[in-house]
């Protein structure tokens, strides 16, 4: 029986241009254009490919790189020589997943000797495959190819339970630990049993700000590479983020609970621990998201559980903490 996924397991030849530009890397820029000129080269061109003598690919030059550089500059210095390529035996699939986790705008198809059969570009897909209507940003390109792919790949719901059941597990080891953790404290709750009233509402402030912080981070590993100078920028703009936030919050439940049991050291234990729950989890949520993209890892099916089971445990350790301490 055919279905309506069928298409994607068939060779990604079937998609792939032939009216590709290839040249050839010891020419200068002003030959390559000359090159281009005299050739009869299709529409939507993002990228010339480079080849050596052999015509093995060798490098890649964006068409903004080669129209800007100076044209006594050889290819060879311009190109980018690390070229992510396609194999000609891949699928159709295979290709969707490589935009999906590259996001760029085209891929070359090799044979085995590294030369280039074919070309596959991202409207390929979304012309075909998505019947998109609008295409304004490419990033919402990417996310709903990535998102097809994941269906696809999940089709199965054995497959899925296996996939994403171990990261569930981070959600009820992080329970375990968070009552284990709280049965260590069981002396603080019992002297103070104010704790015990505005603990859900702490552990839900962590949450939804570790969730917020995460959700920011995940989009901005979508649009630029992640580096150390990226990292340390994003970490002192959710720091004073999390300062005016827990500042904010930890002053309005503060507030709560002095006019709720007038007891003005429960109210300021309280209210610190809010501030320092709500900076913790800003950082968190900017972590790990960036740690498990370093790691190659499912943004979207690994940071939630992940980010909210930290974000729990370190609640618990400073909420009952300094309350043991001040209480």
């Amino acid at each position: 029986m055919i279905t309506k996924n069928d298409h994607l397991k068939q060779p990604v030849m079937t998609a792939a241009r032939k009216d590709f530009a290839t040249l050839y890397e010891g020419f200068s820029i002003q030959q390559a254009l000359d090159d281009v000129r005299s050739r009869d080269i299709g529409e939507k061109i993002v990228y010339f490919y480079v080849v050596d003598r052999e015509g093995r690919l060798s490098g890649v030059v964006p068409t903004r790189r080669l129209l800007s550089a100076p044209l006594d500059q050889r290819l060879s210095e311009v190109m980018i020589r690390r070229v992510i390529a396609i194999p000609q035996e891949a699928t159709v699939l295979d290709a969707l997943e490589f935009f999906a986790m590259h996001k760029l705008l085209a891929f070359p198809v090799v044979d085995q000797h590294r030369q280039i059969t074919g070309v596959v570009d991202v409207s390929v897909f979304t012309d075909e495959v998505f019947d998109m209507t609008e295409r304004e940003r490419m990033e919402e390109v990417f996310e709903l190819i990535g998102f097809h792919v994941s269906q696809v790949r999940g089709a199965s719901p054995l497959k899925a339970f296996r996939f994403r059941f171990m990261w569930l597990l981070a959600t009820i080891g992080s329970g375990t630990i968070c009552a284990f953790l709280a049965s260590a404290y069981e002396t603080t709750l019992a002297k103070s049993i104010i704790l015990a009233f505005f603990l859900t509402m702490v552990l839900g402030l962590g949450e939804s700000v570790s969730t917020q912080s995460m959700t920011v981070t995940i989009q901005g590993l979508r649009s630029r590479p992640m580096n150390l100078k990226w990292y340390l920028s994003a970490f002192w703009r959710e720091a004073g983020t999390a300062l005016l936030l827990g500042s904010a919050c930890g002053l309005a439940v503060g507030l709560i609970v002095f006019i709720w049991h007038w007891s003005g050291i429960a109210a300021i234990a309280i209210g610190i621990s809010v501030v320092l729950v709500i900076f913790v989890a800003c950082l968190l949520g900017l972590s790990i998201p960036a740690l498990l993209h370093s790691l190659n890892l499912d943004l979207k099916i690994a940071a939630g559980p992940m980010t909210l089971a930290m974000a729990d445990i370190f609640t618990i350790l400073i909420y009952l903490g300094l309350a043991a301490v001040l209480l």
